[in-house]
């Protein structure tokens, strides 16, 4: 549906350069396009091939780039989070600039919750920003929480010392080794924590909130953050998500032909197949990696194992002999695996997963019920939604490479998500096929939740622009 506002508001939207949050941003430019939004993305020239199909399915006079080189740091094998968020805001006066040079500059930025300077940034232009969240609403309540209340551990040395958050719905809780590191070691006065955890407190104080969520999934999260911020601009768009078919095309480089895995899905049974990924970034150590796989092979179950290729022998290297001991059984992908597709395909039975956010959505739109094995950062909350909040996975395993899951209850954890027999199985099934039902409706050509979110934030966005004429700053 194209918005009929006579005059569409121009956007810009500044994603936090790393794939997988540029690319669920994407995915909403592609909808607010759809709606006759004129948007300029601004991209570091190292992610600039993402925007490629974008840019040659798009007019050049609705869709346009700001390409700007980004700090060498930026890119430093060994910088930290903070490190990078800090270079980001080097493009500050680059922005500005670029702004004050433009005949027509935009009434409003959409910024990753990472970029919680550039609320400073859309003040000082006389804009409003919205924050985009590639995470879920529940993650965005307890990180709103944390870094406004930095948590204090009474015993530094117990890492198993609960962390509480009672104001946030469900009020949930943590042990101390499952908190951010940020937080775990803060460092008052340092320059870059500061930096990075004004940021953060910054975001409640955005003109919205925008997430790539549905209402079905964290309603009372939304209705906690409207409460929070004290307006109702807090809207849910997703899941977004490619078609099947444009999702086998979205990938790297893999060691088997998108035809021949498809191929070999067909092959099998409805339901028979287990997939395995932790997400772009995440590695297991070998001691792990050793565990999981003979977990895989005791269980017997069909399987596909989307792994890193990695030059560290101390990390992700698959166990000697497991390849040719399951050949008939499964099936290893080294580097990209179309993940949408393989989560839709008919044979796919459950889905093991780090439960990073995209993960999560793509697992709840295929209807698959999950074993979480959360690492780090949003995913241990991400599973705690999944496990305790939604009922619609169990846990594998949690935590870093110090964390060996029980072979013996890593394989019946997959035995009983892929085949039942044990505790919730079924119950689990059916609760994330309504969900996926759900999931499906929200974003339905009937107008569901998110359809609904979307118009009414189309339709703020070109009230902002009918409001300013697209005046500049003075």
């Amino acid at each position: 549906m194209t918005s009929s506002s006579p005059a569409a508001a121009h956007i810009l939207v500044f994603p936090f350069p790393s794939p997988g949050h540029i690319i669920p941003l994407l995915d909403l430019i592609r909808q607010l396009l759809n709606h006759g939004l004129t948007i300029t993305v601004l991209v570091t020239p190292s992610f600039l091939s993402l925007l490629d199909p974008l840019i040659s399915s798009t007019s050049s006079l609705q869709f346009h780039t700001l390409v700007l080189p980004i700090s060498a740091a930026f890119s430093a094998p060994h910088a930290r989070l903070i490190d990078k968020v800090r270079g980001t805001a080097d493009l500050y006066q680059n922005i500005v600039q670029w702004f004050l040079s433009h005949p027509s500059p935009p009434v409003a930025i959409i910024s990753d919750f990472f970029l919680g300077w550039t609320q400073r940034l859309s003040e000082q232009l006389g804009i409003k920003r919205i924050v985009f969240w590639p995470s879920g609403a529940f993650t965005a309540s307890v990180n709103h929480s944390m870094w406004k209340n930095l948590p204090k551990n009474d015993s530094p040395d117990n890492d198993e010392f609960l962390v509480r958050f009672p104001e946030v719905p469900t009020s949930p809780v943590y042990p101390w080794w499952q908190i951010t590191q940020y937080c775990r070691n803060y460092k008052e006065g340092d320059p870059y924590y500061e930096f990075f955890r004004e940021g953060m407190v910054l975001n409640s104080e955005s003109w919205g909130f925008v997430f790539n969520s549905f209402e079905e999934l964290e309603g009372v999260y939304v209705d906690y953050l409207k409460k929070l911020m004290g307006h109702n601009r807090v809207w849910t768009v997703g899941p977004l998500l490619p078609d099947s078919d444009e999702s086998l095309n979205r990938g790297g480089s893999s060691s088997i032909p998108i035809t021949e895995l498809m191929g070999w899905l067909d092959s099998k049974e409805d339901g028979s197949v287990l997939y395995i990924s932790f997400g772009s970034r995440i590695v297991l150590s070998n001691v792990q990696m050793a565990a999981l796989a003979e977990a895989i092979e005791l269980s017997g179950v069909s399987f596909i194992w989307c792994v890193k290729d990695r030059k560290d022998s101390e990390m992700g290297l698959i166990p000697d002999g497991f390849v040719d001991r399951t050949s008939e059984k499964g099936l290893i992908v080294r580097g990209w695996a179309p993940q949408v597709a393989i989560l839709r395909h008919r044979a796919l039975g459950a889905f093991l997963s780090h439960c990073g956010w995209n993960s999560v959505l793509e697992g709840i739109d295929s209807g698959v019920p999950m074993i979480a094995w959360p690492i780090g950062a949003d995913q241990f909350t991400n599973a705690k939604l999944l496990v305790d909040n939604l009922g619609v996975a169990i846990r594998g395993c949690e935590g870093g490479d110090v964390n060996v899951p029980d072979v013996n209850e890593l394989s019946l954890r997959i035995t009983e998500s892929m085949l039942g027999g044990g505790g919730d199985c079924d119950g689990r099934r059916e609760r994330v096929r309504r969900l996926s039902e759900a999931a499906r409706k929200a974003v339905g050509e009937n107008g569901g939740s998110s359809i609904r979110d979307l118009n009414d934030f189309v339709c703020e966005l070109n009230n902002l622009q009918d409001k300013t004429g697209g005046s500049k700053l003075e």
